[in-house]
């Protein structure tokens, strides 16, 4: 018993110092790997077909993922790339 109350005022301090962060801009989460510069930059990169997206994420040090999700964004902004970007499925054969 008193081991759940320990517990309960851990959770509201945390919450309380999350609350207050949060007010002063100071709770962000996790930030982007690439900033819009780069993600721009990758995207025209893409464009000229002259990289592969492993090359891609070799040169901004990022992961493949990290490139198909800024390609994707690029698409959902209507931007088509001109080449297509492949869709990873947990329902794939093979």
């Amino acid at each position: 018993m008193v081991a759940e109350f320990e517990a309960d005022l851990i959770r509201l301090r945390t919450r309380e110092g999350m609350r207050v962060a949060k007010a002063k801009g100071k709770l962000r989460g996790k930030q982007p790997k690439l900033n819009p510069r780069q993600e721009a930059h990758l995207v025209n990169l893409f464009r000229q077909g002259e990289h592969s997206t492993a090359e891609l994420a070799d040169l901004f040090g990022v992961a493949r993922s990290t490139v198909y999700r800024a390609l994707e964004r690029d698409r959902d902004r209507g931007h088509p790339s001109g080449h297509t970007v492949p869709v990873l499925s947990a329902n794939t054969t093979g």
